[in-house]
């Protein structure tokens, strides 16, 4: 698996590059985006015409006009079918975004494909267009170039394409929303090491029966099946991307022991790791 750096065109080192389909497709002539990669960097496509398909956590996607691609950091992706794709392609570094509240974080358990509302459209490839002529006259007149400028620029497209109702928060309110926000972002940073709800209390400033209660209410689940959905997101990543023996996996997780971490897995999958890894390998291959 490819791990992607942000590696800007040069002259182009403002944390965001805007592309479209036709020129990745351009500047990748061994296919390698059909491969799965892991970039370190955000990846936000508005496709405007035509019709292909896209891999990501695996979760196999249909694009078609009006889709909107969001490939998060560490997510593991691939451009399956994009030859026929048209549309920007924007990336941009993690804290490029300015601050769009904590209800707007990125989230792992979110789609990365969803399909605008015919009626936004336009006014998202607008957005997406006011964004390229900026980026553009950035690379030719560099002296012109505005920082802040693209970054508000980019959040206007990004407030234009979220999901509609994203923008009001659908995670409770008051002290519930703000356990779940801070304890969504301590799982992000600590999963590896914490695998407790009771490790998280201390650095949300909640209890576990809060945490609980309030992860249920924004997502469904509990605050304890919420963590062990990450970790084995995250273990899903490492078996399918990567070649590392279930033990490093295991490490890598924060299981100090092997056999700890298969019956772990196996809870959450139905199916021991090295099984898992096998049929995932089956299922890739082409048809």
């Amino acid at each position: 698996m490819r791990q992607l750096h942000y590696l800007p065109a040069l002259g182009a080192a403002y944390g965001v590059e805007v592309l479209d389909f036709a020129r990745l497709r351009a500047m990748d002539g061994a296919g390698a985006r059909t491969r799965p990669q892991r970039p370190e960097f955000h990846v936000l496509a508005l496709v405007v015409s035509g019709r292909g398909e896209h891999v990501a956590d695996f979760e196999k996607y249909h694009l078609r006009a009006g889709s909107v691609v969001s490939i998060r950091p560490g997510m593991v992706h691939r451009w399956s079918e994009v030859d026929g794709v048209d549309g920007p392609l924007i990336l941009f570094r993690p804290g490029f975004l300015p601050d769009l509240g904590p209800a707007l974080a990125w989230d792992h358990f979110a789609s990365a494909t969803w399909q605008l509302d015919p009626q936004v459209q336009p006014h998202a490839v607008l957005a997406a267009g006011h964004l390229r002529d900026e980026y553009d006259l950035a690379v030719r007149a560099p002296r012109l170039a505005s920082t802040a400028l693209l970054s508000h620029l980019l959040a206007a497209l990004v407030l234009r394409v979220l999901p509609l109702g994203a923008t009001n928060s659908t995670t409770g309110t008051g002290r519930s929303q703000d356990a779940f926000l801070r304890y969504r972002a301590a799982v992000e940073e600590h999963f590896t090491e914490w695998h407790q709800v009771a490790d998280y209390t201390r650095v949300t400033g909640y209890d576990r029966r809060t945490l609980t209660r309030a992860t249920r209410a924004a997502t469904g689940v509990g605050a304890k099946e919420f963590l062990d959905q990450r970790i084995v997101l995250e273990a899903k990543r490492l078996l399918a991307h990567t070649d590392l023996p279930v033990n490093r996996c295991a490490r890598r997780l924060g299981f100090q022991d092997a056999a700890n971490f298969t019956t772990f897995f196996q809870r959450g999958t139905g199916a021991p790791p090295s099984t898992w890894r096998t049929a995932d390998a089956r299922a890739a291959l082409p048809s």
